[in-house]
């Protein structure tokens, strides 16, 4: 499986906050890199394999949402919305401009016909797997297909219908749970939990997430098994990536505990900094959108707060280890911990021998 890479780190897929230059900057220092795809239509996906390809000719992960699209509800869409009123009037907006549509797409024909062209080396998913005609189009192009699972039930799941590796996420990771089995974020183990479980009831690689920001977790991640470490948050301070101001400010001033689990922004789970909205209106509100719903009723309010420097209505996603995010070049960062990893894992086994 590593014979991918030179190194066994993979950077997480972060929609909103990155292109193509991380994933090449990961890429070029030995690990894998990613591009979040749910957010893209399938000509703007094409350009960024191009581009991909032209910075780097190391293999490289295009990442999809699998889910199912809800069941419009006008009336749930309306009680939020009205719910939401009070900042519309602060910020002077008419809730009319309240955007339409999902704003993250799963999986379709038109992405797979691009995955078909341009044939990745690996292709991602979260929130499941596609539908099985679908799978197979992905696994006759010769591409590793991985998928993210946040139980042990999940991961059986996966291993069950071919995939070639298991995402192990754990609940300290930023951005949305992959979670698809259920809905109840309490029953979500932390990785350092999670992971052995998955390792022992998989057949395939499994791929540790969660919480991952340096050599000694990637080290820890090893050594209970997993092939590989996946590193999110702590890339969203490099120059490649494309986090918003408000975003690394809150990165930059975040803590251990400064994070939640909240569905205000999409309507489903996901990890991210405390602002006014969350406290104010969760962080977790029955009452959202279902999934990816709720992004239209906020889109709105975050561009209105944003032009005035305020990330108070923006999803700050991040994982628990927001502190020790990196600021520099993200392919320096990669090598960096990888080097911190080997000196972990030597240190223990000089230990383990003494």
């Amino acid at each position: 499986m590593w014979s991918l890479t030179q190194i066994p780190i993979v950077q997480a897929p972060m929609a909103g906050s990155q292109g193509p230059k991380l994933c090449i900057a990961v890429c070029e220092a030995g690990g894998l890199g990613s591009i979040p795809c749910a957010m893209l239509t399938a000509d703007v996906l094409r350009a960024q394999i191009g581009e991909i390809r032209a910075g780097t000719g190391a293999p490289f992960n295009v990442n999809f949402f699998a889910h199912t699209p809800p069941t419009a509800d006008p009336a749930r869409d309306a009680a939020w919305l009205e719910r939401l009123s009070g900042y519309y009037a602060e910020f002077g907006i008419d809730t009319a401009e309240a955007a339409k549509g999902p704003g993250r797409a799963p999986f379709d024909e038109a992405m797979c016909a691009v995955v078909e062209e341009t044939r990745p080396p690996v292709v991602s998913f979260h929130f499941g797997l596609p539908s099985p005609d679908l799978l197979a189009r992905v696994k006759a192009t010769g591409a590793q297909v991985w998928s993210s699972a946040t139980t042990v039930e999940e991961a059986r799941w996966l291993d069950a219908r071919g995939v070639d590796a298991v995402i192990a996420q754990g609940r300290e990771a930023g951005g949305h749970r992959g979670m698809f089995l259920t809905d109840d974020i309490d029953a979500q183990p932390g990785l350092m939990a999670l992971l052995p479980q998955v390792v022992d009831a998989v057949r395939v690689p499994v791929i540790a997430a969660g919480g991952i920001a340096d050599g000694r977790g990637v080290a820890a991640a090893l050594m209970m098994g997993a092939s590989a470490a996946q590193i999110g948050t702590a890339y969203l301070l490099s120059p490649q990536a494309s986090t918003s101001a408000v975003h690394r400010a809150a990165l930059k001033a975040g803590r251990d505990d400064t994070t939640r689990l909240t569905n205000l922004f999409t309507g489903r789970p996901a990890r991210g900094h405390l602002n006014r909205y969350l406290r104010e209106q969760g962080p977790m509100n029955a009452a959202a959108p279902a999934f990816p719903l709720a992004t239209g009723a906020i889109t709105p309010l975050r561009a209105a707060a944003e032009k005035q420097g305020s990330g108070e209505f923006s999803p700050l996603w991040s994982g628990e280890a927001a502190p020790l995010a990196s600021e520099g070049d993200a392919g320096a960062f990669t090598r960096r911990v990888w080097n911190q990893t080997r000196t972990v894992v030597g240190a223990v086994a000089k230990q383990t021998s003494a």
